[in-house]
């Protein structure tokens, strides 16, 4: 099950002095061989969305080791590159002072390490945050996602989808079905052979659009495009049916120059931030970027995107090449 709690119901568990409280871990009882469970206190979770004012200073500060320590999963992916680009000039957007949080706790879970919980931050502008209990302690896994659009509701006690029968399957499959959808072109005209459609107007229709055209404004230059998944998915049941599910991609763009050419006629990354990933002017570049997604997948697995971030994650040289 989870619990939806608001600013309200927070501030309840605060005057009561329970700032610092722990997960609470319940045993299995006797003859039972199910593991331990452990569930998610307000207080605690209310800790660790506290704790993002941290890692905003550490963006802040280009403190590199004190954001692997406060973020797991994704974040700890895109941070551990970007912050070293960072201190070589590479350009990063401040993190606001989130408020008015609304917690989705999953209640016992099973081990205390590897519990999670969701948060929507209503201000200054909507955003999921995904925190996971990793080596002891609370880090960000995924966040701040962008809400696009309407977030969907959850409101009242819901199951996590990996609990629910119903859900499952479609929560599970979400990110398949995305790289499915991204490598297949005919998707462009909403007719692909995936099977997976998007309504239009969805993100992934135009990041698709984006995917298929891509080569052809890079010519004379090579360029390909290839999708992957990044890292696990977290999701939560929907009251009315389905699922929201959390998760990410890998999207990498190789770029080559054209026959005949010492350099790209049309680099889809500028010089500055090549430089500062690669501390050179590489003649081929492979960039990283990665999309990190709240989908909401109904009841008949059609799946609407309503929170996207999109960062540019890592850029290399080619193997073999050297810097200019």
């Amino acid at each position: 099950m989870l619990r939806t709690i608001t600013t309200l119901g927070l501030g309840l568990v605060l005057l009561a002095g329970c700032g610092t409280e722990g997960v609470r871990e319940t045993p299995a009882g006797p003859g039972d061989t199910s593991p331990p469970t452990v569930e998610v206190t307000t207080a605690e979770a209310q800790a660790a969305f506290d704790g993002l004012g941290d890692l905003a200073g550490a963006w802040r500060d280009q403190d590199c080791a004190k954001i692997e320590y406060l973020t797991t999963g994704v974040e700890s992916t895109i941070g551990g590159r970007v912050c070293a680009a960072a201190r070589e000039g590479l350009a990063v957007p401040g993190r606001p002072a989130y408020r008015d949080p609304e917690f989705l706790l999953p209640a016992r879970q099973e081990g205390e390490d590897g519990a999670w919980f969701a948060v929507l931050a209503r201000k200054p502008k909507p955003v999921y945050l995904v925190f996971v209990r990793a080596d002891g302690r609370w880090r960000l896994a995924a966040g701040p996602i962008p809400v696009v659009g309407e977030a969907p509701g959850v409101e009242g006690e819901v199951t996590d989808a990996a609990a629910d029968p119903e859900a499952a399957v479609g929560a599970r499959l979400a990110p398949t079905r995305h790289v499915a959808f991204l490598t297949d072109p005919a998707g462009v005209n909403g007719k692909g052979v995936s099977g997976v459609r998007f309504a239009s107007g969805d993100p992934m229709r135009g990041l698709l659009a984006e995917l298929v055209g891509a080569p052809g404004r890079a010519r004379p230059d090579h360029l390909s495009a290839d999708v992957r998944i990044e890292g696990p998915a977290r999701a939560l049941a929907l009251p009315g049916g389905g699922s929201l599910v959390f998760h990410a991609l890998r999207v990498v763009f190789t770029q080559k120059p054209g026959s005949g050419r010492s350099s790209l006629a049309h680099p889809r990354y500028r010089a500055a931030d090549v430089r500062a990933f690669t501390g050179g002017t590489p003649k081929s570049v492979t960039g990283s970027e990665i999309l990190v997604l709240a989908t909401k997948v109904a009841k008949d697995n059609t799946m609407t995107t309503v929170g996207l971030r999109r960062v540019l994650a890592d850029l290399t040289a080619d193997s073999g090449e050297g810097s200019g």
